[in-house]
């Protein structure tokens, strides 16, 4: 796999069209059974909205750096106007069309110890006068973009979606639509339909043999005008299926904590991807691999390219291939999650020779926050530091190590003899909500410390595990 690719992931202009929706949850505690019903008493502690429906789709795009505007109809309500407001946090291009005669569809659900109690769903159907207010503004904006990404939820915004694929393929553009309708004719002329197995059997699909999920698909796909149908298929991951031949993904999650929103990863990593040009099998085997990180979280989750990166790097180790992010594009998803109201915390090191003491250390500091940046001295810097024999492992591999991490979301490399080798700079670049160090230091000893407590934050000191470092690690080799 060519994963220069992964480096023009902003190439491609992406139109997101669909049913928009809120995602609302409410977390809390459960200790009693309510005394009027039997159903557990949830103590409401947090809430917590997120863009749901098409409008997660659009932030799966922007999360792995594509380029994304997207077109929906909500309310013209207050829940209308918080899903707009998280468009904008997360630096969606909203399109959205306001109406009053439905409100904006919320899904309301209600969690207690990483379990879903209950879901409410406020919503009415679109009306066929909405549907030509979506398909108006489409026609009026589609030549701006290369792709256009069809996310239907069956809320009645896409009745005329036909016409809009037909408008879309003669602008040239590349169509790719996740399909609800039991239809499958109504996306005649799409180049993808990307359907779960329930939706494909839903449709016609015939199952039973491989030979006949093929050959069931392939009708379908016939039948229908369709480029090609990526099927998802859980725990037996995803096929991608032609006129010709039939590619098969295996899942690449062992734990599944929810699948909520596991189709929007799939969607929109395959449509950041092959908006960089990448052959068509390639992109779906990394949109597989998005899923499988996105499976192990709970609610509709997103990947980032850090995350994605060091999935791939793991999965691609036989060919030893590895894309670490640039540091710009790395300071400006820190940006994007600072905007997102997520905490920020900013440690430091070698991290030569990965341990035991360092895994610890570094999962105890990722407690503090919602995002921990590793800042990584540069192989000359720890020449400078730690004499001419060292590092052990270049600057490379020790990030794509610390990125393997459950703890780590991202790695800067920092270092220059100007700076003495602190990364005082990059701190206070950064601006962490919380400074993290290993050892016995005073805060006013810390580098950065001055401008992380200026600036409102605040500096932290963990102990290191007795007897767990690198120069012992090595000691202990050459004494072997």
């Amino acid at each position: 796999m060519d994963l220069s690719y992964f480096q023009k992931r902003h190439d491609a202009k992406i139109l997101v069209v669909g049913d928009v929706m809120l995602d609302r949850y409410w977390h809390g505690d459960t200790g009693r059974i309510s005394p009027e019903a039997p159903v557990p008493v949830v103590k409401v502690s947090e809430l917590e909205d997120k863009p749901g429906g098409a409008a997660n789709v659009a932030k799966n795009i922007v999360h792995l750096d594509g380029q994304v505007s997207l077109l929906g109809i909500i309310g013209d309500d207050d829940n209308g106007n918080s899903l707009e407001s998280l468009l904008e946090q997360e630096g969606i291009n909203s399109l959205l069309i306001k109406q009053q005669q439905a409100p904006t569809i919320t899904k309301m659900r209600v969690i207690s110890r990483h379990q879903q109690v209950v879901r409410l769903d406020l919503e009415q159907r679109f009306l066929p006068q909405h549907a030509d207010l979506l398909l108006n503004k489409f026609l009026a904006i589609v030549k701006q973009f290369d792709i256009v990404l069809f996310s239907d939820y069956n809320k009645g915004s896409l009745a005329k979606i036909s016409q809009m694929i037909k408008m879309a393929k003669q602008a040239g553009k590349m169509v790719l639509v996740d399909p609800k309708s039991k239809d499958m004719s109504d996306y005649a002329g799409a180049d993808f339909v990307t359907p779960n197995l329930a939706e494909y059997e839903a449709v016609g699909g015939i199952t039973g043999s491989e030979a006949m999920l093929a050959e069931g698909s392939r009708k379908i796909i016939a039948d229908c005008q369709i480029g090609a149908m990526l099927l998802t298929r859980s725990e037996k991951g995803m096929s991608l299926i032609t006129a010709t031949e039939k590619h098969d993904f295996p899942t690449q999650v062992l734990e599944v904590s929810d699948v909520t929103g596991a189709g929007d990863t799939v969607i929109a990593t395959l449509a950041v991807m092959l908006g960089t040009h990448m052959p068509t099998a390639q992109a779906v085997e990394i949109a597989n691999v998005a899923a499988g990180i996105a499976v192990t979280r709970l609610g509709a989750a997103t990947v980032s390219p850090e995350e994605l990166a060091a999935k791939l790097s793991e999965y691609l180790g036989e060919t030893g291939e590895q894309y670490h992010p640039p540091a710009d594009e790395v300071l400006q998803h820190i940006k994007q999650a600072r905007q997102r109201g997520e905490k920020i915390v900013f440690t430091n090191g070698c991290f030569d020779i990965l341990h035991a003491g360092h895994v610890r250390y570094l999962a105890k500091a990722k407690t503090l926050g919602k995002k921990l940046v590793v800042g990584l001295n540069n192989d000359g810097s720890i020449a400078r530091l730690k004499g001419s024999q060292r590092p052990i492992n270049p600057l490379q591999e020790r990030a794509t190590v610390l990125l393997a991490l459950a703890s780590v979301d991202w790695v800067i490399p920092f270092g220059c003899a100007e700076e003495n080798d602190t990364p005082a700079n990059l701190i206070e670049e950064i601006s962490p909500d919380v400074l993290v160090k290993g050892g016995d230091y005073k805060v006013e000893e810390i580098a950065g410390a001055d401008s992380v407590l200026a600036n409102g934050g605040r500096v932290e000191v963990l102990e290191f595990v007795n007897q767990c470092s690198t120069s012992n690690i090595i000691k202990k080799i050459k004494s072997t």
